[in-house]
């Protein structure tokens, strides 16, 4: 029988779990390191030079050492690259709005403006029989000629929509009922706004910021179509005995004059002095917009404490119509031969480049963020929004295109009939509303 020799030790190895720690803290580790170096350049592991320990350096030459400083690592192939424009994050900025609306008295000094009277044409003279025009233009058929003589600043009538056929019984569109009307005529100060072919939501405005006068004296009104009042009732937004929903007052246009929902869009947001006739002020919000502040208070800040006229924002990131041509063009925002067309026909007759650095600008930008815009119902006031009406009625509803050409051009032709415009910043716009997205067609 053999012999047995002494046990050899046996070898252990790791434990197959103490195994799987070490790894996940090796990794961890790794990780962790990466992530510093990369991601972390003010963490307080630095890799400096010998010149740092010198007691004499000074914090900039200490900062020019720091291998890990934010200005190091943008001069290095492995900075990231800076966030586009698209990515800016704008945001409200504070105003200095009166503490309340009690004690509100419109300045003496602000009535003395420019004084012409304007009339509008309401019946176009062509014949329907004539087969090169088969139906009345809620615009009318304005002729060249009468277009540049519409831009003196005098005495005169010229078109500025609800134009209708000759003999009356032709319908250029925009029909309101007779109630309403009645009830739009005693306004005297107007916000108001619109959707029309169910593209948005309806936004009320914050109640409680509203103060008494406010709610007692200032007509708010929504124009919409039957196809979005139907679409906002089934959502539960059904107004009430008074034709109301919130403050709101739904206003139902029949018979839409365009096609366009955009362009129809733009008969209450420029007609103000039109469809309110005794207005003497009117703000008008896009719906993407909700009303969070008393339009008391805004009619005091955009308008009388800056001895304006007429008040709209600068837009957020553009401000020459050679870059809002292309942006339209890259969005596909309108077809590109009539935005080719218009913005040809506006360089023809002397439209030039924002240049900011002239000193005789007249605007601080040539492209507005238009969905918010304060006036006063005053002469030139009212000739700039007809103006303004009337291009976008001849050509594209993008109406950022033809602002500039239509203030320039009206300031040019009446160099002694001054008219007071506060462009004022985007952020003082974000500041009165809380800005939504248009909902989402299916």
């Amino acid at each position: 029988m053999a012999l047995k020799g002494p046990r050899r030790p046996v070898r252990r190895g790791i434990p197959a779990q103490r195994r799987r720690w070490i790894l996940w803290l090796s990794f961890l580790s790794l990780f962790s390191f990466a992530y510093v170096s990369l991601f972390q350049p003010h963490f307080s592991f630095l890799a400096l030079h010998y010149a740092w320990i010198d007691k004499g350096a000074s914090i900039n030459e200490i900062e020019a050492t720091n291998l890990w400083s934010k200005d190091f690592l943008r001069r290095t192939p492995f900075s990231r690259p800076p966030r586009p424009n698209s990515r800016k994050h704008h945001v409200p900025c504070k105003i200095d709005f009166v503490s309340s609306v009690d004690s509100l008295i419109e300045p003496e000094s602000y009535i003395n403006f420019t004084r012409f009277s304007l009339n509008y044409i309401t019946r176009d003279q062509y014949s329907y029989n004539n087969n090169s025009i088969n139906v009345p233009l809620f615009g009318g058929h304005q002729t060249l000629e009468e277009r540049e003589h519409s831009y003196h600043a005098r005495n005169q009538m010229l078109h500025c929509g609800f134009v209708k056929g000759d003999t009356g019984s032709y319908d250029s569109g925009f029909e309101l009922d007779g109630k309403d009307k009645k009830i739009m005529a005693n306004c005297t100060v107007v916000v108001s706004s619109c959707i029309f072919g169910n593209s948005d939501f309806l936004r009320r405005p914050t109640k409680h910021k509203m103060g008494t006068y406010t709610k007692m004296n200032v007509c708010f009104m929504m124009f919409m179509d039957a196809l979005t009042l139907d679409k906002l009732s089934s959502e539960g937004n059904i107004p009430d005995k008074n034709g109301k929903i919130g403050l709101w007052r739904v206003i139902l246009v029949k018979s839409l004059p365009y096609t366009d929902m955009r362009k129809t869009g733009k008969v209450p947001k420029f007609l103000s002095h039109r469809l309110f006739p005794s207005a003497r002020y009117s703000i008008w919000f896009d719906s993407k917009m909700r009303l969070d502040t008393d339009p008391m208070l805004i009619i005091e800040y955009f308008l009388w404490r800056k001895g304006a006229e007429y008040a709209i924002s600068r837009h957020y990131d553009r401000s020459c119509v050679w870059d809002e041509v292309l942006q339209n063009k890259k969005l596909n925002k309108y077809n590109h031969t009539l935005i080719d067309e218009q913005f040809n026909f506006y360089q023809s007759d002397g439209l030039v480049r924002f240049n900011q650095s002239d000193p005789n600008i007249p605007l601080p930008s040539f492209v507005p963020e238009g969905s918010f815009i304060v006036r006063a119902h005053t002469p030139i006031s009212n000739l700039f929004s007809c103006l303004w009406f009337n291009e976008v009625n001849r050509f594209t509803s993008r109406d950022q295109l033809s602002f500039a050409y239509t203030f320039l051009k009206l300031r040019r032709l009446n160099p002694d009939k001054p008219f007071h415009f506060n462009m004022f910043m985007d952020c003082e716009r974000r500041a009165v509303a809380k800005l939504f997205h248009h909902r989402t067609q299916p």
